[in-house]
């Protein structure tokens, strides 16, 4: 029972994670230009992956222990994550009416790697939806899961955020194509939006138990 309990917690992480980086930004863009180059990619995945990952454990980490000092933020915090998580299902439905596409310009002149370190860390961090995904949303998902498997939920989304940036990264030259069509990214879309629409019920009813 208790490994069917952890491994629940574990999809939530991942599925919440895959559900919020799966979405046309810089970020994503920037990765499959050096994939597409093949200029320093091991060193942009790490740097992504890395931020995702200590962004998310200070979310997790920071909300779980005020929540240690102010029970009360727990149900409201829920509520808050829920209609957040609500709101970007609804993007995305929006998206899949008007699919763009991921495309990425691989011209211009190669960079040094610590420049290339340096451009990563700015697009990543001057973005300020990654505080609201990582810390703020996942933080507030990953608190409310049973005391000792935060850790486990932690696992779950840095797998699958380290699992798309490698992906993306190093799978560029295959996916490329498959990312240009609009057709490809209103599918995908509308799964986010209704994995998202899914995690947003269940954590609105999770607050009133």
């Amino acid at each position: 029972m208790a490994d069917a309990s952890n491994f629940a917690v574990f999809l939530t992480g991942m599925t919440l994670s895959a559900s919020l980086i799966l979405a046309i930004g810089a970020q994503n863009t920037f990765v499959l230009q050096q994939g597409l180059r093949r200029e320093h990619v091991l060193a942009v995945v790490a740097v992504c992956a890395l931020l995702d990952l200590a962004l998310m454990a200070v979310g997790v980490g920071g909300v779980a222990a005020t929540i240690g000092e102010h029970p009360r933020l727990l149900s409201a915090l829920a509520i808050a994550g829920a209609a957040l998580l609500a709101a970007y299902g609804i993007v995305a439905f929006r998206r899949a009416m008007r699919p763009e596409a991921l495309v990425a310009r691989t011209d211009g002149r190669s960079r040094p790697v610590l420049g290339t370190i340096a451009r990563t860390l700015s697009i990543s961090l001057l973005n300020p939806h990654v505080y609201l995904d990582t810390v703020v949303l996942i933080g507030a998902v990953g608190a409310r899961q049973p005391l000792g498997s935060q850790w486990i939920f932690l696992l779950g989304a840095g797998i699958a955020s380290t699992a798309w940036f490698f992906g993306l990264g190093f799978g560029a030259r295959a996916l490329a194509p498959l990312f240009s069509r609009p057709l490809a990214w209103r599918v995908l879309d509308i799964g986010v939006g209704m994995t998202m629409l899914a995690l947003a019920l269940r954590l609105f009813l999770g607050a009133f138990d």
